[in-house]
């Protein structure tokens, strides 16, 4: 007889805020994200808290009655974790820690762990080690509670702050460290970009969990990990792919999310090289998603960052066998016509118009509109490939060669 296995899940809280920057709407989405990023670590969300304040406690992030609620649901349910939806400090971190008595993460600490836990790579564990370790640092003081314990008085003067200064020194040399060991990788994708001849390369960008590895082993056919979780892919990976008869590269880059750590963009930048040096992006939308919209802007901040923003893009909208517009009732003469009642015609004719026609709708799942889809990469890639070499022009003739 064969025993069931059963994982456990750590029962979790979450907690968001309602401020005058994010209304309820806004701040219930954010909590979708947060439990699904829960759920991607491995926990079970429970229950949820919000609560409405001009700004966070800065004590304690959400005020004493509302902290005192939440103390007696994790006390009654046995709850383990508490996740805040906003980055918390080191005395807020601690503050709460001592009334709440359980473990405390905040968002970018639950990301960070994410990443943890889906480094695959020597690469991509290191530099998710180092986004870790500028995260921890500013923290380290508020983890020694242990000394607090201990009496004051002779011969227990300042151990604490040394202690707290080893430990600081440690880290900082570990962080200095990390940077000279990615450093030198860098300088070995470099070379190894380099040696890739003169392709046009095309990079997969979008938010999390939009379904970019699916469409990579769809145009490749390759093989690459794709999961319906948040992060399934860290590492970057590049496939030579042929459409008609013009070869590219294509690359699959880390996704997106809003609220992204600092740590993590300013770790990741390096593997973000591969979108920073493409000729094209294609730009996967999750279409079905309800704040789509919020997503494609989160994107585009991020490419900003790393100084992609202007690069020639292609708008991907995928999963639409997924899409599902709000219907109206005909005899409703009181509800107002929003973007969730259009249909996914009036979607197209949106976003034509905004990009000139560089946008198409697809299913990667079911290869949907995938003929139109290829067809409108090959002429970009060709228009691009023409361009730089125009001496080539005969190979690759205006017709589409399938």
């Amino acid at each position: 007889m064969i025993e069931e296995i059963t994982i456990e899940h750590e029962k979790t809280i979450l907690i968001g805020l309602i401020t005058q920057n994010q209304d309820e709407h806004k701040s219930m989405e954010y909590l979708d994200e947060l439990e699904f990023l829960t759920y991607t670590a491995g926990g079970e969300v429970i229950k949820r808290f919000t609560q409405k304040v001009t700004t966070p406690n800065p004590k304690t992030f959400i005020g004493t009655g509302k902290m005192e609620e939440v103390r007696v649901f994790v006390e009654a349910n046995d709850i383990g974790t508490v996740i805040f939806d906003d980055e918390l400090s080191a005395a807020q971190q601690k503050n709460i820690e001592k009334i709440l008595d359980c473990k405390i993460i905040d968002r970018t600490n639950l990301i960070l762990d994410i990443f943890a836990q889906r480094a695959q790579t020597s690469y991509a564990r290191t530099q998710v080690e180092l986004a870790q370790y500028e995260y921890l640092l500013p923290r380290l003081a508020g983890m020694w509670t242990h000394l607090e314990r201990q009496r004051g008085g002779i011969g227990m003067r300042g151990p604490g702050e040394t202690e707290i200064e080893t430990d600081r020194r440690i880290v900082r040399d570990r962080i200095a460290l990390l940077k000279r060991k990615i450093a030198k990788i860098d300088r070995q994708m470099e070379v190894q970009r380099g040696n890739r001849g003169a392709l046009v390369r095309v990079a997969l960008v979008g938010y999390t969990n939009v379904g970019k590895s699916t469409l990579m082993n769809v145009i490749s056919k390759s093989d690459v990990f794709a999961e319906n979780k948040l992060f399934a892919t860290l590492d970057t990976t590049v496939r030579k792919v042929v459409i008609g008869n013009l070869p590219f590269l294509l690359s699959d880059t880390v996704g997106f999310i809003r609220k992204l750590p600092t740590q993590l963009v300013d770790s990741f930048k390096s593997t973000l090289d591969e979108v920073r040096e493409a000729d094209l992006l294609l730009h996967v939308v999750d279409i079905s998603h309800a704040s789509f919209e919020d997503q494609i802007a989160s994107v585009r901040n991020t490419l900003d960052e790393i100084g992609a923003a202007d690069k020639p893009t292609i708008m991907v909208f995928n999963k639409i066998d997924a899409y599902k517009q709000e219907m109206i009732d005909e005899d409703d003469l009181v509800t107002i016509k929003t973007k969730a009642h259009f249909t996914l015609t009036e979607w197209k004719r949106t976003w034509m118009s905004q990009t000139e026609g560089d946008a198409i709708f697809i299913s990667a799942l079911n290869k949907e509109n995938f003929d139109e889809f290829r067809k409108l990469v090959y002429d970009k890639v060709r228009n691009i490939h023409v361009t730089r070499f125009p001496y080539n022009n005969f190979l690759y003739p205006e017709e589409y060669i399938e």
